[in-house]
């Protein structure tokens, strides 16, 4: 399968970019690929490449592109280009994580970077010229059935980062138009009482990018019977959640677009 040439892929900006690092370096990867195969709008372009931060400021600043060293320590450099802000970050794989940061180290391997990505429909990645895209775990065709699905253990997955219990019942309010993955919903359950490790701001942040997809009821209501929500929002009971029902059918009816903090 091809990505489709969407407008984005025939960016002058990017093209000078990908001349810069190697058409062979480098991929669209993740949420842009994902996003372009559902011909859905890229809110973020990202490119992951063989070459190391170093390099990749090099190559860009000689070829007259403007970066900027946004988490060098984690291999991620963004180029500023007409068009947009791309971020650049080195193929890694993971060294140590306590559920909640992560040592990495830099690889060459494709799909050693793709092992460490949370969901298979994430870990797509595009080659800059051909579109030819490059699916090391099945993500394609759980993009085609509506799963999200945790790449290899699902365990082992939200171990390295609790936050993906959050991120996984998001990427199913988005993305899931089939029965749940079996494994990713024993997982979230079970490893629950792990999202009281993190902080306030992380996991805001993941509630308010839930609550402003359009339909997130459903998925609110799953999260508290897997007692994920009794971690995260003990305050919000039967009543909130019938509340907030209510509040998504007014949104219809009205045609007023959905507000997180509404």
């Amino acid at each position: 399968m091809t990505l489709p040439a969407l407008p984005w892929t025939r960016w002058d900006g990017l093209r000078a970019l990908v001349d810069a690092l190697g058409a062979e370096e480098c991929r669209y990867v993740g949420g842009c690929v994902r996003d372009a195969l559902l011909n859905v709008a890229a809110q973020d372009i990202d490119i992951a490449t063989r070459h190391a931060p170093d390099a990749v400021m090099r190559r860009l600043n000689d070829a007259g592109i403007r970066t900027i060293p946004t988490g060098l320590d984690h291999g991620t450099v963004t180029a500023l280009l007409p068009e947009a802000s791309v971020e650049i970050t080195t193929l890694r794989r993971d060294v140590a994580t306590d559920g909640r940061h992560a040592t990495i180290a830099f690889t060459d391997d494709w799909r050693e970077d793709a092992a460490r990505r949370d969901f298979t429909i994430n870990a797509l990645y595009a080659h800059p010229l051909t579109l030819a895209i490059d699916d090391y775990f099945g993500g394609l065709d759980d993009l085609k059935a509506g799963i999200v699905r945790f790449i290899g253990d699902a365990r082992t997955r939200i171990a390295e980062d609790h936050l993906r219990i959050l991120r996984y019942f998001r990427f199913e309010a988005r993305f899931g138009s089939g029965a749940p993955d079996a494994e990713a919903i024993a997982a979230c359950r079970e490893c629950a009482p792990t999202l009281m490790g993190l902080s306030r701001e992380r996991i805001g942040q993941e509630l308010r990018r839930l609550l402003a997809l359009p339909r997130p009821a459903e998925t609110v209501r799953r999260m508290a019977d897997l007692g994920v929500l009794r971690v995260i929002l003990p305050e919000c009971g039967t009543d909130e959640r019938d509340t907030l029902s209510r509040l998504i059918e007014a949104e219809d009816a009205a045609g007023i677009a959905p507000d997180a903090m509404r």
